[in-house]
């Protein structure tokens, strides 16, 4: 076995069967052992975590811890679709940058962009939408599917 920690940042293109599998122990388990990881991938501790910090570095993965926006406080989730007129990159770039607004897709279809909007309560959400989601300049029209329940959310989807 060798220690791969000089290998440069790896794109997900390059990603060889051993990063795909670190990747999935963390998405099972984002706070294993690079000791336990090392076991079952074949890498001694060190050369795994080089490879966990090259990962990170390139940002093909994060660790983090993922909350239940309920019981942290946030009590209104809304996926808010979005037309817009002219360039979507501007109005993403946008809603990227709110702090409320925890997703930003761009699609194709009959909405330009899918944001996904975390609120404390109502009143937050309307704020959100009306003085600063529609006041984005290429905003023609949104549409709010505020969240009754989550039903699923999930991050162990493997890497291929």
């Amino acid at each position: 076995m060798t220690d791969d920690s000089a290998a440069e940042i790896p794109s997900a293109s390059d990603l060889d069967h051993t990063s795909r599998r670190i990747i999935e122990h963390l998405q099972r388990d984002g706070r294993a052992s690079y000791a336990a990881i090392a076991r079952d991938v074949g890498l001694s501790e060190a050369a795994v975590r080089a490879r966990v910090q090259r990962l990170l570095d390139s940002e093909i993965m994060q660790i983090v811890a993922v909350t239940d926006p309920l019981q942290v406080g946030f009590a209104r989730q809304a996926m808010v679709a979005i037309r817009v007129q002219g360039d979507t990159t501007t109005v993403a770039d946008a809603l990227t940058a709110m702090r409320e607004v925890a997703y930003v897709v761009t699609t194709a279809g009959s909405v330009d962009i899918l944001a996904e909007v975390i609120c404390e309560d109502d009143d937050q959400l309307l704020d959100v939408l009306s003085r600063r989601i529609r006041a984005i300049p290429g905003v023609s029209s949104t549409e709010t599917f505020v969240y009754l329940k989550l039903n699923k959310q999930h991050y162990d989807w493997g890497t291929r």
